[in-house]
């Protein structure tokens, strides 16, 4: 047996023992497990310097490279996110309906676990621990491939996890991480439907199209970020610019980061001189169409492409609208089904941004930057779904596991 047909086959026998597990006992081992990645925190940050000072030394940018940092309070909020999650309902076992038919048979419909889930990610150490606790809460085995840039941060995380599942008794074959980061084991990877029941990549569009086009196990889709802000003609001044900057500056490389604007003409004028102050105070480049541009000059003329892509960088697209019909057309066509907002204080307005705009997660006066599994309250995330089926947003518990029919009967024969 090869290396990664041994990794799927202990991943699979641990995930029939793991879907029996009782919540209690998980809960104790998320906590074992919480409290390993504190014991072990100067270990990982050691390990993290190094995958830093390579990716610097690699030319990575420094939105990506925030990615891949740790730091004492993001390990801190790596664990307490494991106790979030503990503290969760555990969906597993859930009876979802349960009816009696006219011969006598009783049938339910029960939740629970999806089996062995893959993981194929990017940069993101933190993905690691958030894989691990909700796949484990949910009953389902892990095995996790994250990429050479963070592949000696991975390899301290996931021995830490060991450690405190060793601590409550529980198999370490419930999250495996893949330490050979070849193009090559990925592509056998995608293949390996004999044991991994789910596939999810998290990363950059190349790496999900890639892993959609060429996977035979079925792939839940995570999209990339091109999120937009619309500001609307009836927009709060302050309020746009307050959300605009914290959707953009707060954080640059992640998918939930505003890249791109629509203004409505009514109000551009006398807008987009304050957001333009605003952003390039900042650092923030603009690029923008022929009225952004003659309205500031400053501005970047956009080209096409910009109007599609998701930057992680100091770079946001504008664009100017006459309608609210051309800033949902515009919006629709551009996104990535992934969070768009409105700036408004017009209800129907507002409405119709919420029902038209199709995207896994639209705002009304609020920032992008909430899409987020611990913002929506479900302790952490496995990724942003941006597809329909089966699950769609930020991912959590529920979105990790399947139903099942039970049917009781006496006797029954079908005539």
């Amino acid at each position: 047996m090869d290396y990664l047909e041994n990794i799927g086959s202990r991943a699979q026998k641990a995930s029939v023992k793991l879907a029996l597990m009782m919540q209690e006992d998980k809960n104790k081992a998320l906590h074992s497990c919480a409290k390993s990645l504190l014991d072990n925190q100067d270990k990982i940050l050691e390990v993290n310097k190094e995958d830093v000072i390579r990716s610097r030394e690699n030319g990575v940018k420094e939105s990506l490279v925030d990615r891949l940092l740790l730091t004492p309070d993001r390990i801190k909020a790596m664990s307490d996110g494991l106790l979030e999650v503990a503290n969760l309902p555990d969906p597993i076992g859930e009876v979802l309906s349960m009816k009696n038919r006219p011969n006598g048979l009783v049938i339910g419909e029960k939740r629970v676990p999806l089996g062995v889930i893959g993981m194929i990610y990017e940069s993101r150490p933190n993905v690691t621990v958030d894989a691990f606790g909700l796949c484990f809460k949910t009953g389902n085995a892990v095995i996790l491939r994250g990429g050479s840039d963070a592949i000696k941060s991975n390899i301290a995380i996931v021995n830490a996890l060991h450690e405190g599942l060793r601590k409550v008794g529980v198999s370490e074959d419930v999250v495996l991480l893949l330490e050979d980061t070849s193009r090559e084991l990925v592509d056998k990877m995608m293949r390996l439907d004999k044991y991994i029941d789910i596939l999810i990549p998290r990363g950059g569009a190349g790496l999900i199209r890639s892993i959609k086009e060429n996977s035979s196990i079925p792939v839940i889709e995570t999209g990339t970020g091109n999120c937009h802000i619309y500001v609307d003609e009836f927009a709060d001044f302050d309020m746009a610019l307050d959300i605009i900057d914290n959707a953009k500056t707060q954080r640059l490389g992640v998918c939930n980061t505003c890249e791109s604007l629509v203004i409505h003409d009514k109000i551009s004028k006398a807008f987009i001189p304050l957001i333009y102050k605003r952003l390039s105070d900042k650092g923030i480049e603009i690029r923008a169409d022929e009225k952004g541009c003659a309205i500031s000059p400053g501005c970047t003329p956009a080209k096409e492409e910009d109007y599609y892509a998701e930057y992680l960088d100091k770079i946001i697209s504008l664009k100017v609208v006459d309608s609210m019909d051309e800033a949902i057309s515009h919006i629709n066509h551009y996104n990535t089904k992934h969070s768009d907002a409105i700036i408004t204080k017009d209800y129907d307005r507002a409405m119709r941004f919420l029902n038209e705009i199709d995207s896994a997660a639209v705002y009304v006066n609020a920032s992008t930057r909430f899409t987020d599994g611990n913002e929506f309250g479900f302790g952490a995330e496995i990724g942003i779904s941006t597809q329909k089926l089966h699950a769609r947003g930020p991912m959590g518990l529920k979105a990790l596991t399947t139903t099942k029919y039970i049917i009781f009967g006496n006797g029954q024969l079908r005539q």
